[in-house]
């Protein structure tokens, strides 16, 4: 099995009704800062397919919130204990827990683990409205994430006077953030192991871990556990897309965004086929994890 291998997983979906984008780098392969920073197919640790295409990613665009967060936790702009008010505003449907709590006062952290464990939109809402859109947009700059864009706030219904699509970006882009905190570089080695601790904790496994034999809930990660696979990761669900970035950790540690896009007029098929497509990708991508370095 080799990198490539995953490449061809991604491109057997070329046949179905939708975009498939994946990214991947692999941590431990030599040139793999140049590979996260290139992401092309061909480069050293490397390979894509559709990876620079600009698509909506749902709530896996979340990484860059929590990104910024753990930045600013690590500068002291924020410390974890800090008191955040929930705001009427800040309360919207989807996933999550917030908007059906009594509780009206959280902390930055306790909101930073929601947003990460849960995808919780309201605990997304107070994040964003405590950092700004600027900062994410600020932060994207610094770390060579040229496509990857928060455009607005979680909301329940997005009229015309608003952003069509709460983020867009790229497969490339997604896989190079979580690539950047593998490696300790996402802003600083502290702010790095808290944004992977908070990936650990997401409790979504449908989509690329969902036929990989990892263990959810071992202790030690990123440590590799032996003979097992570990993974950290964020989705993300919206109409027509699904999305999933984050890291499978074996004998490599391999970090990866897809990002499945479709007409949804074309019926429930194509998302199941798009479901299908990329747990196909995660296989491949475990199997990788699982050779000798």
């Amino acid at each position: 099995m080799s990198l490539a291998q995953v490449a061809a997983a991604a491109r057997s979906s070329a046949a179905l009704p939708l975009t498939l984008a994946v990214a991947a780098v692999d941590v431990d392969a030599d040139g793999a800062a140049d590979g996260a920073d290139g992401g092309a197919v061909g480069a050293v640790g490397a390979v894509g397919v559709d990876d620079t295409v600009v698509l909506p990613v749902a709530s896996s665009s979340k990484l860059l919130l929590l990104a910024e967060v753990a930045r600013r936790l690590d500068t002291g702009e924020l410390t974890a204990g800090q008191p955040v008010a929930i705001l009427p505003e800040d309360v919207t449907g989807g996933t999550g827990l917030l908007g059906r709590l009594s509780r009206p006062g959280w902390t930055v952290e306790d909101l930073a683990w929601l947003t990460a464990a849960v995808s919780d939109n309201t605990a997304t809402n107070a994040l964003l409205r405590l950092v700004g859109l600027p900062a994410t947009a600020r932060l994207a700059r610094e770390l060579g994430l040229e496509r990857l864009t928060l455009h607005d706030r979680v909301r329940d219904e997005r009229g015309p006077d608003v952003p069509p699509v709460f983020a867009t970006g790229t497969a490339r882009d997604l896989a190079r953030l979580v690539a950047l905190a593998v490696q300790g570089t996402m802003a600083t080695p502290a702010a790095s192991a808290r944004l992977l601790g908070w990936m650990r904790a997401n409790t979504d496994h449908g989509l690329v871990p969902a036929l990989i034999d990892h263990d959810p809930y071992a202790p030690g990660f990123p440590e590799p556990l032996p003979g097992r696979l570990l993974v950290a990761n964020k989705t993300g669900t919206d109409t027509g897309v699904r999305a999933d970035a984050g890291v499978v950790v074996g004998a490599r540690r391999v970090a990866y965004a897809v990002v499945a896009h479709w007409d949804v007029t074309l019926g429930p098929s194509t998302e199941r086929a798009a479901v299908h497509a990329i747990r196909d990708v995660g296989r491949a991508l475990a199997a990788w994890a699982q050779r000798p370095a």
